[in-house]
């Protein structure tokens, strides 16, 4: 691959980012809701997957009191 000059490499870049589909506020708002809340649903699923083995664990061994 040839290397092109500072110049030319800054003109691809250009020409490359007007190729660039950004989404709007709203789409952006959503997404962002999006992650926040699945990763509240997996924080809660690893918190009772946790709590579910420590039960059984301590059962297991006794320690459960």
């Amino acid at each position: 691959m040839a290397k092109a000059n500072p110049a030319e490499f800054v003109r691809q870049v250009r020409q490359e980012t007007t190729k660039v589909t950004w989404p709007s506020r709203k789409e952006t708002g959503l997404t962002t809701a999006m992650v926040f809340v699945m990763a509240a649903l997996a924080a809660i699923f690893f918190l009772l997957a946790d709590k579910i083995i420590t039960f059984g664990v301590e059962f297991l061994l006794g320690l459960g009191g």
